[in-house]
């Protein structure tokens, strides 16, 4: 499915490059919006750089539309500013199944390439100074959780964000209070395998059907559960997912 310079080694991290870009486009006909530029670079390299800052020695990368012109850029090893180094897995979807397996799907895909404690995040979010710190991932790790979740203030085009945030560190599918505040999933977390598996989800390891499915179905009914606990980032972060918002990194500090 996959192939790595040092395939006994686990992946620390899932970066999540596969969707088509439709909002993105017509930027996105030819060029897979993993690799839009920002600054010089492109804007996947931005989280393959904070995760190796991180000290994740091996990504996996899933990949679809144009998952091609992805892997002939970066490659096994990526070359990195500031020299730091990572080694990359990809699971390729639009070749093993000819779509895009959504979220959930393409975790349980790329489940074989994964540790048993691993980070996600998206390809297409611009979180340059989030800090993939190995404190957290042995904190998360001790902890007995399903995940662990970083929200973010809601951004002006997801005004009624997605989970609130309880006073004990849970991620909340349903806030009591309604005047409480709920926040937008980062898309960055951690995992635990035991979520991808049953009986939280039903999808067979390493998905060989090809089952397309969402994820957040799968976290709400863990929070219900009281599973997954969230902590709140302020840092920079963008989901870039129209012209505007690319464009606008171009002109943020």
């Amino acid at each position: 499915m996959a192939s790595s310079p040092f395939p006994s080694l686990p992946a620390g991290a899932l970066v999540l490059a596969a969707g088509r870009g439709e909002r993105m486009r017509p930027l996105t006909d030819h060029c897979p919006k993993p690799l839009l530029p920002v600054r010089g670079k492109p804007l996947m390299q931005w989280t393959l750089e904070a995760l190796a800052a991180g000290g994740v020695r091996h990504v996996a990368v899933n990949t679809g539309w144009l998952g091609e012109q992805i892997e002939s850029h970066f490659g096994l090893q990526p070359r990195l500013d500031l020299g730091l180094s990572l080694s990359i897995s990809y699971s390729r979807e639009q070749q093993d199944f000819g779509y895009a397996l959504e979220t959930l799907g393409g975790i349980v895909r790329a489940q074989p390439l994964l540790d048993d404690v691993f980070w996600v995040a998206a390809g297409d979010v611009h979180a340059p100074d989030f800090p993939f710190a190995a404190a957290e991932r042995e904190r998360f790790a001790a902890s007995g959780r399903l995940a662990h979740l970083w929200l973010v203030p809601n951004p002006a085009h997801r005004p009624q964000g997605d989970f609130g945030l309880g006073a004990d560190g849970l991620a909340l599918n349903r806030v009591a209070d309604p005047a409480a505040p709920r926040y937008t999933f980062s898309t960055i977390a951690l995992y635990r395998r035991e979520l991808f598996e049953p009986p939280w989800c039903d999808i067979l390891p390493g998905n060989p059907q090809g089952i397309a499915r969402p994820l957040a179905p799968l976290l709400r009914a863990a929070m219900d559960n009281g599973r997954i606990s969230a902590a709140l980032y302020t840092g920079r972060w963008t989901d870039v997912g129209t012209p505007e918002r690319l464009a606008s990194l171009h002109h943020t500090p």
